[in-house]
């Protein structure tokens, strides 16, 4: 018996509901097997992601397994929204700017609160009376004029959930902690201010959360890896550390930061800054020459950084390894500007050049036991001075910031692996395995390419992507397929029931390494110096700690959430400029009302609507990745490169209209 016959006409489900721009929706349940489709005329009032009851009205029938009506909201996801006024004579209009809230709000003109015509501002729901096509609602606050760069981006993290100024008592106590390391604190800890140490980052970055320090000891490596102690200053129960964990991360948008933690704290205390003393919270290894571990050491230290490097200068560095080390002590010094002497400078060197040796067999041996090479191309903009965007510039992942990541990664493996061995309550890292639905869809649609995959086992599996992802690099298709296999995962996220990590391949795997911009390392680092201190008493309980990470889990999704709707933004922004011009463009997805296409060459995404191509009247055909017109009998499948001209754009809806050139 197949899965979707347990469930009848005429039964009623519970689930949430999941509006797609057109205005249809589905309910989707883990208890359910299927998603239930709700037509646009079956919504009944309901709103996304509220929690709705649903009765089946059909079985199997027009490409969808089970359809249903909404009888009853049973909770509203939310009750205030972002999106634009409209104002008349005798009353005002709302328009929600997410394309996914499919109505308009009326607002009596004595609910205002000095809202102006086609301001942004953030409107409640108040009620949404049985005979009325619309709610009513009231103006909360005013954000400021649409179209308006500072209004746009504070809308965004609005709509979020995400706030970007702290409250005077956060920062007043955060003003209060003192910058002075008293001596019996730097008595409690290892001192290894004498290290050979530095840091490499962002070249625009303010918060330096991790070092790396390297000594030899009996002709073995001995790394250290230094996390900022946040912990220390930020104590539980203050009101800054109850805005930290309301806010959970921090959110990087396309032109600014939002920190968890106020800048006296992310920028000055706690940030790894060279020349200045610093705690930290260390994992410190002794590796064979193949990166194995010898021995480990967890906790608490004090630092000097002797150097920071950009990702840029270390790679430098990387790239000329074939050259003596006083030689590239040399360049460092005469046309790098480095404020230290050759030999210093040479020493410096031959460490980064040490690690990334070792980090590239670290990585060899890590990809070869079943970690996934997820290699995404990320984009980048050029601001001007009003911070709008004068090019789009794709960032490439180097072997200086594959050095960071491969020693991150070690550190919080064997943080996790020290916490879960000892049976101990932890905030591990997790991510399940990948969805089989989605597995054999990618299979299916890589046939056309000449591409395939095994996915008979988790082990074939991660074999056959990684075999994937290596062979379309730099090809058309590559991104992609690089975007459909990063479909086919589930979302990693935060618990206390260790299930590992299957992206990559580890058994235990917590945050540790980021303490300033995400709160679950704050907990790391507090349940390790817990562990380490034998303090039994003060063990979380494990409900309060699996509530901790629902929360947190929540948070990094709204963050990534708003940092996705910035790119978009700013994409549109910098597209309003080429309207009219043509791209060639790549069909990256088909949706019922439309063909998504993706500009390669600047890594912009627009749509093209299946009503304005002319010639024909096409249909979508979800299933089979592809449009079909009518009479024609043409196809445009997903991978098909076409000819698009940018025939609008909305900057405030954050869409960029496209038109076929020609078929």
């Amino acid at each position: 018996m197949k899965e979707d016959e347990r469930i009848k006409i005429g039964d009623i489900l519970e689930g949430k509901i999941s509006m797609n721009a057109s205005g249809s929706a589905y309910m989707v349940s883990d208890k359910l097997p299927k998603d239930i489709y709700l037509h646009k005329t079956n919504t009944n009032k309901s709103l996304h992601l509220d929690n709705v009851k649903v009765k089946v009205i059909k079985g199997k029938g027009q490409g969808r397994s089970i359809e249903g009506e909404v009888i009853e909201i049973t909770e509203r996801f939310r009750t205030e929204f972002v999106g634009i006024i409209e104002i008349s004579e005798k009353f005002a209009f709302f328009i929600p700017d997410s394309n996914r809230v499919r109505t308009d709000f009326y607002i009596p003109l004595n609910k205002l609160k000095g809202a102006e015509h086609g301001q942004k501002v953030i409107v409640k729901l108040q009620e949404w009376k049985e005979k009325s096509k619309t709610p009513n609602g009231s103006v909360v606050r005013v954000i400021g004029n649409a179209g308006e760069h500072e209004t746009e981006i504070h809308s965004i993290l609005e709509e979020y959930g995400l706030p970007y100024d702290f409250p005077e008592d956060v920062i007043s106590e955060s003003e209060a902690i003192s910058i002075e390391i008293p001596q019996d604190e730097i008595d409690k800890r290892r001192d290894m201010r004498d290290k050979l140490t530095f840091t490499i980052d962002p070249a625009d970055a303010k918060d330096f959360d991790d070092a790396l320090s390297v000594e030899w000891d009996n002709g073995k490596l001995v790394v250290g890896i230094h996390i900022a102690d946040v912990s220390h200053y930020m104590r539980p129960e203050t009101e800054l550390d109850r805005e930290a964990f309301g806010r959970g991360t921090s959110v990087y948008l396309v032109d600014r930061c939002v920190p968890m933690i106020p800048e006296r704290l992310s920028n000055g205390l706690c940030s790894l800054r060279p020349h200045e003393d610093k705690l930290c919270f260390s994992a410190i290894f002794k590796l064979d020459s193949n990166g194995h571990v010898i021995e480990e050491w967890f906790g608490r230290t004090v630092i000097n950084s002797n150097h920071r490097f950009s990702y840029e200068e270390a790679q430098e560095i990387i790239e000329n390894s074939g050259k003596s080390s006083a030689e590239i002590g040399r360049i460092l010094v005469d046309e790098g500007g480095l404020d230290m002497d050759f030999r210093g400078a040479a020493e410096l060197a031959t460490s980064v050049i040490t690690l990334d040796k070792l980090a590239k067999k670290m990585r060899k041996v890590r990809l070869s036991k079943g970690s996934i090479s997820f290699d995404k191309h990320e984009i980048k903009f050029k601001l001007d001075e009003n911070n709008k965007p004068i090019d789009i510039i794709f960032k490439v992942t180097k072997d200086a910031n594959k050095l960071i990541e491969e020693y991150m990664l070690l550190a919080n493996k064997h943080v996790a692996q020290y916490i879960n061995s000892r049976e101990l309550p932890n905030i591990n890292r997790c991510h399940d395995k990948p969805n089989e639905e989605k597995l054999e869809q990618l299979k299916t649609f890589i046939h056309q390419f000449g591409y395939d995959i095994n996915i008979n086992s988790p082990e074939e599996t991660t074999k056959s992507l990684n075999k994937l992802l290596k062979s379309v690099r730099g090809t058309a298709e590559e991104d992609l397929i690089d975007n459909l296999a990063v479909r086919t995962m589930q979302k990693a996220n935060y618990t206390t029931k260790n299930i590992g990590h299957y992206g990559l391949g580890f058994k235990n795997y917590s945050h540790f390494t980021s303490p300033i911009r995400r709160y679950p390392d704050v907990i790391t680092h507090r349940l390790l110096g817990l562990y380490l201190d034998k303090d039994k008493k003060s063990t979380p309980k494990l409900e309060k700690l699996e509530a901790k990470c629902a929360h947190l889990s929540e948070r990094e999704k709204k963050a990534k959430k708003a940092e996705r709707e910035s790119i978009k933004y700013m994409q549109c922004v910098y597209m309003s400029d080429f309207v009219g011009k043509v791209f060639k463009g790549i069909v990256s997805s088909i949706t019922d009302y439309g063909v998504f296409v993706s500009i390669p060459e600047n890594g912009c995404e627009g749509l093209v609507k299946l009503s304005d191509i002319e010639g024909d009247t096409y249909s979508a055909d979800v299933a089979n990745y592809c449009i079909k017109g009518f009479n024609t009998g043409d196809k445009v499948r997903v991978g098909d490169t076409i000819r698009v001209i940018v025939s609008s754009v909305d900057i405030e809806k954050k869409n960029i209209n496209l038109s076929i050139i020609r078929l």
